[in-house]
C-alpha cells in the first residue's frame, strides 16, 4: 500500500531544492547575458572611464589600457549569438561593431598625430609618467619629482633657446603649430591637477615641488605662445583668423567607413557639384519669375531685404514655427505628439557666439541670431540680411518640427542606448530631408521663398565640396570662404562664420558634408519605403524617429527586412537628388 506513495515522492523531489540551490537559481535569474542595450551603455561607461582616468595626452601606457579593453570587448562581441538576436538587437551589434572599429582606428591615428607633436616637446615623457602614476594611484616621492619638474623646464627652455637661434621662418605650418599648443595646455591643466592634489596637504611635498612646479608652469605657458607664433607663424592678435586641422584622405576613408557610406571623397564631391548645378537652374528660374531676367544674385538681394525690424525676429520665428506644423498636420505627413508641439522654446544668441553660427540653431531651444546694438553697422546689416525672412522660411522647420526638435524629442524616447551612435547623417540628414521633401510638396509658394530654399540648399551641396576638399588638403581656408561668397552668394561675414564653425568649432570631419549627403540617404529610404514598398508617411516617419539617430543605412537594414550579417556590407549606393 505504501509503494504507490514512495514513487510519487520520489518523482516530487526534484521540485524540492535547498536553501543554497535555491539562491543559485535566484541568482542565476539575475546574471545572465547581457541584452543589446546594455553592451552598449556598458561600452559607452568603459571607454568614458579610461577616458577620464587618463585625461592627458602623450601617454603610452593610456594606449595599452584602451588596447587592451578593446580587444576584450572585439572578443565579447565575436562572442555575442548574433544570429539569435532579434533584428534590432542586430543592428544594435552592428552599431557597436562599427564604433569599437572606429575607436581602433583612431588610436592608430592617434599615434601619428601625436609623433609631429612630440617633435617640438623635448623630454616630456618623465611629465607624463608623474600622470600615470597619479592614475594608477600612486603617490608622488616630492624629491624626484621636484627633479622632473626642473629637468623639463630646463629642456623646454633648451629648445626653445635652440629653435630661435637656429630658424628665423616657422618650420611646421599653423595647424600643427596650434595641435601642438593645444597638447601643452592639455598637459599643463593636468600637472596642475597633479600638483593641487599635493600642494598644501603634503608639507614636504610643497617644499620641494613648490619653487620647480611654478616656474614649469610659467614656462608652459609661455610655450605655447611660442609654439603659435614662433614655430608656427600664427598672428595671436588676430582673432578672425580661420585655421583649421586636415584630417588627411587615409583618415577620411576611415570617417566614410564609419558613418557606412560606400563612397569615396571625390565621388562625394561630384555628387555634390550635381546637386549644385541643378541649384542654379532653379535659381535661375526663380529670378525669371521675379523679372529678374535669370540674374539669381539680384534674387538674393531682394530676398535678403526683406527682414523684420530690430526686436520682431522672434515673433517672426514663432510664426513661421506654427506654420510649419499646421502644414504638415494638414497634408498628413507626420504625428507631432503634443508635448512636443508645447515645448519648444526661443533663446538669443551672443554676438560672440554669431562668430560662429552666423544663422539661427536649433532644438528644444531655437536658438536666433540677430544683431545686437553692439555690432558696429556693417555687422548689423550682415546678420539681419542674411537672417530675413525668406531664408528663416526655408530653415525654421529645420530647427524645429519635423526636424531638430521633433528629433531630440523622440530620440529622448525611444532607443535612448543608440545616443552612443548617434551620427550627423542622421541628425542633420533628418532635418535636410525635409527641406528637400517640402521643395517637392511646394511648400515656397513665391520666387522669393524659392530662393531662400534654393540658396540653402545649394549652400549644403557647397559644404560637401568645400569641406571635403579642405579636408583632403586641396583648399585653404580662405578659397572655402571665396567660394561661399562667390557660388552661393554668402555674405563674407556670413562666409567667413559658416567655415570657422566648419574647421575649428569643434564639429567632425564629416559634419558640414553630412546634412545634404544625410538627406539624400533619407530621401531614398522614403522613396523604396512609402514610393515603393506602400509604407505611409506617417508610419515611416514616425519608425524612423524610434531608431533613434543612428547612421541611415542601418535604419534602411533594419526597415527593409531581408537577413542581416556580422559583416554586413557597406554597399548602399543611393541616388541623387537632382533631376
Amino acid at each position: 500500500m505504501l509503494k504507490p506513495l514512495t514513487c510519487a515522492l520520489v518523482l516530487a523531489l526534484p521540485l524540492f531544492v535547498s536553501p543554497a540551490e535555491a539562491r543559485v537559481q535566484e541568482a542565476s535569474a539575475y546574471l545572465g547575458a547581457a541584452t543589446t542595450p546594455e553592451l552598449c551603455a556598458q561600452y559607452r561607461e568603459d571607454r568614458g572611464s579610461l577616458r577620464r582616468l587618463f585625461d592627458f595626452p602623450f601617454s603610452e601606457l593610456s594606449r595599452e589600457r584602451r588596447a587592451h579593453y578593446q580587444a576584450g570587448w572585439r572578443a565579447r562581441l565575436d562572442a555575442f549569438d548574433f544570429e539569435g538576436a532579434t533584428r534590432s538587437g542586430q543592428v544594435d551589434w552592428l552599431l557597436l561593431d562599427g564604433e569599437l572599429r572606429h575607436d581602433q582606428e583612431a588610436l592608430a591615428i592617434e599615434v601619428v598625430r601625436e609623433r609631429e607633436v612630440l617633435a617640438l616637446l623635448p623630454d616630456v615623457g618623465a611629465l607624463v609618467a608623474l600622470l600615470e602614476a597619479r592614475s594608477l594611484r600612486a603617490l608622488p616621492d616630492a624629491e624626484s619629482s621636484a627633479a622632473v619638474l626642473h629637468a623639463a623646464k630646463v629642456a623646454l627652455a633648451d629648445f626653445k633657446e635652440a629653435w630661435l637661434a637656429e630658424n628665423e621662418e616657422p618650420s611646421v605650418t599653423p595647424a600643427v603649430a596650434r595641435r601642438a599648443a593645444g597638447e601643452v595646455g592639455r598637459l599643463r591643466r593636468a600637472l596642475r591637477g597633479w600638483y593641487n592634489f599635493s600642494a598644501g596637504y603634503d608639507p614636504l611635498f610643497t617644499w620641494w615641488c613648490k619653487a620647480p612646479w611654478e616656474a614649469l608652469d610659467a614656462t608652459l605657458d609661455d610655450y605655447d605662445g611660442f609654439l603659435e607664433g614662433k614655430v608656427g607663424g600664427i598672428d595671436a592678435s588676430d582673432e578672425d583668423l580661420l585655421l583649421g586641422d586636415p584630417i588627411g584622405r587615409d583618415a577620411l576613408l576611415s570617417e566614410l567607413r564609419y558613418e557606412r557610406l560606400a563612397y569615396s571623397p571625390e565621388e562625394l564631391i561630384a555628387m555634390a557639384e550635381k546637386e549644385f548645378a541643378w541649384c542654379d537652374a532653379r535659381r535661375t528660374e526663380a529670378a525669371n519669375a521675379m523679372g529678374l531676367d535669370g540674374d539669381w544674385r539680384a534674387a538674393q538681394e531682394v530676398a535678403r531685404a526683406d527682414h523684420v525690424a530690430p526686436g520682431e525676429q522672434p515673433e517672426m520665428i514663432r510664426d513661421l514655427a506654427d506654420e510649419a506644423v499646421d502644414y504638415l498636420i494638414a497634408h498628413e505627413l507626420l504625428r507631432v505628439p503634443e508635448l512636443a508641439e508645447e515645448s519648444w522654446r526661443l533663446g538669443m544668441m551672443s554676438p560672440a557666439r554669431q562668430k560662429f553660427s552666423p544663422y539661427f540653431t536649433g532644438g528644444e531651444v531655437i536658438s536666433i541670431s540677430y544683431p545686437t546694438d553692439a555690432m558696429d553697422q556693417d555687422a548689423k546689416m550682415q546678420s539681419m540680411r542674411g537672417n530675413n525672412r525668406h531664408f528663416s522660411h526655408a530653415t525654421v522647420f529645420h530647427e524645429l518640427i519635423p526636424g531638430h526638435h521633433l528629433q531630440g524629442y523622440m530620440a529622448d524616447r525611444w532607443a535612448p542606448h543608440r545616443g552612443l551612435f548617434r551620427t550627423p547623417f542622421l541628425v542633420e540628414g533628418w532635418a535636410l530631408y525635409w527641406e528637400l521633401r517640402l521643395w517637392d510638396m511646394g511648400f515656397a509658394q513665391t520666387p522669393e521663398d524659392q530662393i531662400g530654399m534654393l540658396f540653402w540648399r545649394s549652400h549644403r551641396a557647397a559644404r560637401i565640396i568645400f569641406s571635403l576638399n579642405f579636408q583632403l588638403g586641396n583648399w585653404s581656408p580662405t578659397e572655402c570662404v571665396d567660394f561661399l561668397v562667390e557660388r552661393v552668394g554668402h555674405d563674407r561675414n556670413n562666409a567667413e562664420a559658416e567655415v570657422r564653425r566648419s574647421i575649428q568649432g569643434g564639429y567632425g570631419p564629416l559634419y558640414q558634408a553630412a546634412y545634404l549627403l544625410g538627406g539624400m540617404q533619407m530621401y531614398a529610404l522614403h522613396n523604396e519605403l512609402v514610393g515603393g514598398a506602400g509604407w505611409s508617411e506617417p508610419d515611416f516617419h514616425e519608425a524612423v524617429l524610434r531608431q533613434n539617430s543612428i547612421a541611415p543605412d542601418l535604419i534602411r537594414a533594419l526597415l527593409l527586412g531581408g537577413e542581416l550579417t556580422r559583416e554586413q556590407p557597406i554597399a548602399w549606393r543611393f541616388p541623387g537628388v537632382a533631376r
